[in-house]
């Protein structure tokens, strides 16, 4: 029998203003301020913004990642945040991370998962 949580992953769709979802760079530092406020280790980063003027972005982290993909032109977006238990549990992290990535979007959830891993 297994004992170990590997950790939470919290997965949503949600919609906001196409301003939000066109600014990749809006969003690196608004990801770039929750890794550092909540201690986390950046290993990697990709932001690429598409011809509509949707982005898509992955963060990875020691810890896991980070990722979001944007349609402008349907106001949604795909997020999800993934942090893993190895050396401590990180349930409060993601949880502030999601929560807080939804409010400076100022964004409406429009589905949302939680995957105890």
């Amino acid at each position: 029998m297994v004992n170990y949580s590997p950790g939470l992953h919290v997965l949503a769709t949600f919609s906001t203003s196409d301003l939000y979802l066109k600014d990749a760079g809006g969003c690196k530092k608004i990801f770039d301020e929750l890794i550092a406020e909540l201690d986390l280790q950046k290993v990697g980063e990709v932001y690429h913004s598409f011809t509509n003027g949707g982005f898509t972005a992955v963060v990875c982290l020691t810890e896991s990642h980070v990722s979001i993909h944007t349609w402008p032109e349907h106001n949604i977006a795909t997020f999800d945040v993934y942090l893993s238990n190895f050396q401590n549990n990180n349930t409060e992290k993601v949880n502030h991370f999601f929560k807080k990535t939804v409010l400076l979007l100022e964004a409406t959830i429009i589905s949302q998962q939680e995957i105890i891993r």
